[in-house]
């Protein structure tokens, strides 16, 4: 029987040091798995590898940026040398300088949000690759969202990167298939986060956008983190390509807004 056991594998998560990233790592820990926690800064990684440890799991920070080459090449060569191996990416960090109508947008800062939330996801594959395939396979999940199959508004950049995340994991899946290594991605919608704070913590606005949500609710940071977890795991080996949409059902919720 396949399960989510992951005693034995070595994973690295980028984006690492708050909200969803942090509740993967934790979730990828709690399963076994000895795992290498990303962040642009130290001091928030090493803050989630000591809860990881203190609750028994193996856990090592390395503060990297996905945006310098060198760094993830580092980040990844570190994860083998502490732990022997790599079998799980997990690509999670992104940014979003800019809100606002698309036509509003600089070229920088298209220039930044494509290199972090694209490239960057490249980067650490690219890295990753060879080490999975040495082991027999590997699983890489990307972070995309649901502005990835439909444009939120204000977010059209942000909106247009996590439709290229989605493709990447799809060209990536189809490369990487004969060499048992498995690329999916997970979409979520709203999520309870300190990013999304803005929303949650508006009494007002937080009412309008939870009823353009079927399920009327944000998603946890854990849920989308179990998600991942049955992606990482030997429970997924035979599913490549995919991505796992988790909302609520608010891309069906349109005129039903209330």
């Amino acid at each position: 029987m396949r399960t989510t056991n992951l005693q034995g594998k070595v994973a690295v998560v980028t984006g690492a040091s708050r909200g969803i990233g942090r509740a993967i790592a934790e979730a990828l820990a709690a399963a076994g798995a000895a795992v290498v926690v990303s962040s642009r800064k130290q001091a928030g990684v090493d803050a989630v590898a000591e809860a990881i440890r203190a609750a028994g799991g193996q856990a090592l920070a390395v503060a990297a940026h996905t945006g310098d080459g060198e760094a993830v090449s580092q980040l990844i060569a570190r994860a083998v040398d502490a732990f022997g191996s790599l079998d799980i990416l997990v690509n999670n960090a992104a940014t979003n300088p800019h809100f606002g109508p698309l036509l509003t947008a600089e070229e920088s800062h298209w220039s930044k949000i494509l290199d972090v939330n694209v490239v960057g996801y490249f980067r650490t594959a690219k890295a990753a690759a060879p080490h999975m395939q040495a082991r027999g396979g590997g699983k890489i999940i990307n972070i995309a969202s649901i502005a990835g199959l439909t444009p939120l508004e204000g977010m059209g950049v942000y909106s247009a990167s996590k439709a290229a995340v989605i493709m990447l994991t799809r060209a990536l899946a189809l490369e990487l298939a004969s060499a048992n290594i498995q690329v999916n991605a997970v979409a979520p919608g709203l999520v309870k986060t300190r990013f999304s704070q803005a929303l949650w913590d508006n009494p007002a606005l937080s009412a309008k956008v939870l009823g353009a949500i079927p399920a009327r609710r944000m998603a946890s940071p854990e849920e989308i983190a179990a998600a991942v977890l049955f992606l990482a795991s030997p429970a997924a080996d035979f599913i490549t390509g995919e991505v796992l949409v988790m909302d609520g059902g608010q891309r069906w919720a349109v005129g039903k807004v209330s």
